[in-house]
């Protein structure tokens, strides 16, 4: 009696199912109309009340709709980046989808290079969006030369550090409903007192204080150093823009981030077990 040998099944490789995943995490982003909405469109819908409300001169011939526009591209950074993935970690983990994902052959590290294509998607039209709005709608000059650098990599630090931080926070959660009631709040304060929705330099000097201890602050200081007049560096608690330090402290967020993923990563809901 013979046998015939059953053909072999050649694997996808690892490429392939990152960009799979990838690909089906751009997809449940974009059929969720909340999200979508929220993540994209709020920023803009801010800048254009702030903008229509308090567009005055702040000294030297800037307006404050293009301080504000700054820091509303540091806000947006945070939203597509850790308030996203807190929450949309928490709803998958709650809802089951983490506990099924583990359970396939998927390698685990394809969900969060899923997660990161996504985030760098939604980061990069959310400012191309703002920055179109910003140079049609009220004439903000566009960064030149070396400046396009100092944001691409300050904008870049920045979200990696705040996705990081996101995956972490997202284990705080003691469910996918009570994530966002969670999130939300830490997010404003931290935009509150880094100097988004007002100058930074107008923030009483504890919440300076604090506001140091975490990312938002640094990337907001860091992109102001690309769209704001040198003169207005003056204005920073160091008296400069201090573009080092930015760098250092995104950096070391971006590894104590990676850490706090490391140690609190959980694919099931406390109460699961």
């Amino acid at each position: 009696m013979t046998t015939t040998a059953r053909p072999e099944v050649a694997l996808p490789s690892l490429v392939s199912v990152y960009r799979t995943r990838a690909r089906v995490e751009l997809k449940e982003f974009f059929r969720q109309r909340e999200s979508v909405v929220f993540t994209l469109l709020f920023p803009v819908i801010l800048l254009g009340v702030f903008g229509a409300v308090l567009n005055y001169d702040i000294g030297g011939g800037v307006t404050f709709t293009q301080y504000f526009m700054v820091g509303i591209i540091a806000a947006g950074i945070l939203g597509a980046s850790l308030q996203n993935m807190a929450i949309s970690i928490a709803t998958e983990r709650s809802d089951g989808t983490l506990k099924s994902l583990v359970g396939t052959p998927m390698p685990k590290s394809a969900y969060f290079v899923g997660k990161i294509a996504q985030v760098l998607t939604v980061t990069l039209l959310i400012l191309v969006i703002l920055l179109a709005v910003g140079v049609f709608a009220y004439g903000v000059d566009l960064p030149s030369g070396s400046d396009w650098f100092t944001f691409a990599w300050v904008a870049t630090l920045g979200s990696a550090a705040c996705t990081l931080l996101g995956i972490s926070v997202s284990s705080l959660a003691k469910n996918g409903r009570s994530a966002s009631a969670m999130v939300t709040p830490i997010a404003l304060v931290l935009q509150f007192i880094s100097g988004v929705f007002f100058q930074f330099s107008q923030v009483p000097t504890w919440m300076q204080t604090i506001a140091a201890f975490f990312p938002l602050k640094w990337m907001a200081q860091g992109l102001r150093s690309v769209f704001l007049p040198d003169f207005l560096a003056a204005q920073e608690p160091a008296g400069g823009w201090e573009l080092g330090r930015v760098a250092l402290v995104l950096g070391l967020w971006c590894l104590a981030g990676l850490a706090l993923c490391v140690a609190t990563f959980r694919w099931q809901d406390r109460a699961a077990g």
